[in-house]
């Protein structure tokens, strides 16, 4: 038989109700708090649009992105003398619907954005973390490495890297990825190196617990954050970089669609079919603002540094 201690000691059982109660509650303080934001607002649309575009592509394209019409070439939007509300923002030199390629073009950088800062993410948070925990002589190395690839633009590594490998959506990820790791090793490195001097891990070290499980379990999470921030922000200058590399040639090949392959093909058409280069641009610079607005809206709502300054 239980003694009265034992039972008062006991811990009182986890309640599913409250749980979703409070889960529900946080999620209701992040969207007051989202809405009371004009520019995260505003960036929110724009990334949930983006989304649904690139998601409903095949419903909402009016033709096949890639569909030959000979006989509708350089067709201007249907404002303009000559449109047709057929083809809404006109058509390019080989007569493809314009507002379906870049409705299509959407698939293109939200993949390779996305899939590009997890590699990068996953390399620069391991680094990171290592780098910031161990110190000494495994810092220095690891942040030399970080001096090195800072020293070159990403852009240029990418160039380098893609002039010798097969161009292709899987190699454009990689190289991405792998060229863009630097800003997450060296923020989770500065906060490793304050966290790992927080009692609770000076504790956990003396109690014989592993130095991967205090990485996983005591810092990990404590710059989940910050992460999430960065990772928010780097989408903006990764789809900037795709659409860089594509307008060279190197990166996303024909025929799939591609929002520089778009800007590439309508430069020559500038002067005389301006439409060819301004909408994929359009949807590029709304896209990264987009990104960006939204990023800076978590910033300030996660970092308590910037909460002092920002309201």
């Amino acid at each position: 038989m239980k003694s009265t201690s034992q039972v008062e000691l006991a811990s009182p059982p986890i309640d599913k109700n409250d749980r979703s109660i409070k889960s529900k509650n946080k999620f209701t303080i992040f969207f007051t708090k989202l809405l009371r934001s004009k520019t995260g607002t505003v960036g929110l649309v724009i990334v949930l649009a983006l989304c649904l575009m690139a998601i409903f592509a095949p419903l909402i394209a009016p033709f096949n992105p890639g569909k030959i019409d000979t006989t509708k070439m350089l067709v201007p939007p249907f404002w303009a003398e000559g449109g047709s509300m057929t083809h809404i923002l006109g058509t390019d030199n080989l007569g493809r619907d314009i507002l379906s390629r870049i409705i299509y073009g959407s698939r293109i950088s939200l993949i390779v954005g996305i899939l590009s800062v997890l590699v990068a993410g996953a390399i620069g948070v391991v680094f990171g973390l290592i780098s910031g925990y161990y110190g000494g002589l495994v810092d220095n190395v690891i942040m030399r490495l970080v001096d090195a690839f800072l020293s070159v633009p990403t852009i240029l590594f990418c160039l380098v890297f893609l002039t010798v490998l097969d161009p292709g959506i899987p190699t454009l990820i990689i190289v991405i990825g792998v060229t863009s790791w630097v800003l997450y090793a060296r923020m989770i490195r500065s906060e490793t190196l304050s966290l790992r001097e927080r009692e609770y891990v000076k504790a956990a070290r003396t109690m014989g617990v592993s130095d991967f499980q205090i990485m996983k379990r005591h810092i990990l999470p404590n710059v989940t954050s910050s992460i999430i921030v960065i990772s928010t922000l780097s989408v903006a200058g990764t789809i900037i970089t795709e659409s860089s590399l594509s307008f060279l040639g190197l990166g996303i090949q024909p025929p799939t669609v591609s929002w520089g392959i778009m800007l590439s093909e309508g430069k020559e058409y500038v002067a005389t079919s301006w439409w060819l280069a301004t909408f994929p641009g359009l949807a590029i610079t709304l896209t990264v603002l987009g990104i960006i607005f939204l990023g800076e809206w978590l910033r300030d709502l996660l970092d308590p540094r910037s909460q002092g300054t920002n309201s």
